[in-house]
């Protein structure tokens, strides 16, 4: 007898939709089976009418924990994620006091955080400029990639120039790591903030114009280059361009191991929305223009990408829109840039893409678990709906309407950019190692069921 029976549901991989039933035993699954077939199980869950998909990734997020835990924190998080289709979470090294950027802060950050965590998580490694001999430690803890910036951070994490860049990367490539980057050119941005600032250009479309897509390109070129040069795997992050994606996409088929990922607001929110509704759209890269959201897509169905994540960037409501430390917001570059998202991505997603665009849902999956998992050393265990995978899925009502709303969100800032949306496609159960953990919306698993995971290289 099976622990769960999974049944009449359309089975969705990164090949084919299918019907079928998926039978699990003690948290993984034990078989794929064909229509029609059931046998005994404990529990039976009925999909009639519904995908089921691998357990999406979120490849790209900050839980701030710990350290900034007044932002956000690993049970709103990690309980948001599960709420919203993300059976792993792959989580950023920065904004966390202290950053994790040796070895021994690693152990510290899993004491800190796994006994809060909802869902299955794993950590990014920190690529600053002063731990260079310290990647080589995070990465035998089980950091499955390293992240730094090419571009202007905050100032507890410094960025990389595109000498140390080299350096670094010269450095992974000798233990088989992959290395991440925040690509927006510095020395670009700087010079077109100053220029606007001068100009009195304080206004939201001020903004957009000191982060253009040349920014993003120079810098994505520029890594490339290096990566081909060093032989290091790289990892661009939250592209923003279709115009990016194409360079990437280039390089891939050159047969380098270039991976990148998208975010959800790039797929679904445009400039426009900046303009008229300012802070909470603030992020980096900004958002572009609707044609080129429609074209970006077209990378999520050629499998360019290996992840749509959320790049869950919380703050306090003071951060995006009052004081921070008695000092006013004056001007748009002091605002707080970032889109909280852990929870909204998945709809989003299968909303623009499978009902808005027609994409076949394999497409999704591909880009939300398959390619992910890959990219990051942990397929095998996560990512796909194959018998010894873990049995993390996603069942997701295709004709179920929803509106997002500030009292459905988990965070601990209940704010968000997606506040308001409306969409038809949503995930009604979220399972982790064959257990029901969200369902409807609602939370249901138990804090601290959430495991650390490592690389399976």
């Amino acid at each position: 007898m099976y622990d769960v029976l999974v049944k009449n549901g359309r089975i969705v991989t990164a090949d084919a939709v299918t019907k079928g039933n998926i039978a699990i035993r003690d948290g993984r699954i034990a078989a794929v089976l064909a229509a029609g077939i059931e046998p005994e199980a404990e529990t039976v869950i009925d999909a009639a009418g519904k995908y089921v998909f691998p357990g999406a990734i979120d490849t790209h997020a900050h839980l701030n924990d710990p350290g900034y835990e007044w932002r956000e924190d690993y049970e709103h998080g990690t309980a948001a994620a599960a709420a919203g289709g993300y059976t792993t979470v792959v989580d950023m090294p920065l904004q966390n006091e202290p950053a994790l950027t040796n070895a021994e802060l690693f152990d510290r950050k899993v004491e800190a955080v796994d006994a809060n965590a909802y869902v299955d998580y794993c950590f990014w490694g920190g690529l600053v400029p002063d731990n260079f001999d310290d990647l080589k430690g995070l990465y035998d803890k089980g950091c499955v990639a390293f992240k730094s910036f090419i571009g202007p951070v905050s100032p507890d994490y410094s960025p990389l120039s595109y000498g140390q860049a080299y350096e670094a990367m010269q450095r992974i490539r000798e233990f088989g790591g992959r290395a991440g980057f925040h690509c927006e050119d510095f020395s670009m941005i700087k010079w077109q903030e100053q220029r606007m600032i001068k100009e009195g250009r304080l206004d939201w479309q001020g903004f957009l114009d000191s982060r253009p897509v040349l920014a993003e390109m120079i810098a994505t070129v520029n890594i490339i280059e290096i990566a081909k040069a060093t032989g290091c795997k790289a990892h661009i992050c939250h592209v923003s361009s279709p115009d990016v994606a194409q360079k990437i996409k280039e390089a891939q088929q050159e047969g380098y191991d270039i991976t990148a990922e998208t975010c959800a607001h790039y797929l679904s929110l445009t400039d426009k929305d900046v303009i008229e509704n300012g802070a909470l759209f603030k992020c980096a890269p900004p958002l572009r223009s609707q044609e080129e959201v429609d074209r970006l897509w077209s990378y999520v169905e050629d499998g360019t990408f290996s992840g749509i994540a959320s790049d869950h960037s919380p703050c306090s409501y003071d951060e995006k829109f009052n004081e921070i430390l008695g000092n006013k917001i004056t001007n748009v570059f002091e605002a707080w840039g970032g889109i909280s998202g852990i929870q909204s991505c998945f709809q989003v997603a299968f909303y623009e893409g499978c009902v808005k665009r027609n994409i076949c849902p394999s497409v999704l999956a591909n880009a939300m678990a398959v390619q992910p998992a890959k990219a990051f050393g942990i397929y095998g265990r996560k990512g796909d709906i194959r018998p010894g995978f873990d049995a993390d899925l996603v069942i997701v009502d295709p004709e179920k309407e929803w509106e997002i709303t500030s009292d459905s969100l988990y965070y601990v800032n209940k704010i968000s950019a997606f506040v308001g949306r409306k969409g038809k496609g949503f995930p009604v159960i979220t399972m982790i190692r064959g257990r029901v953990v969200a369902e409807d919306g609602r939370v249901t698993g138990e804090k601290g069921y959430g495991s650390l995971i490592r690389r399976l290289d």
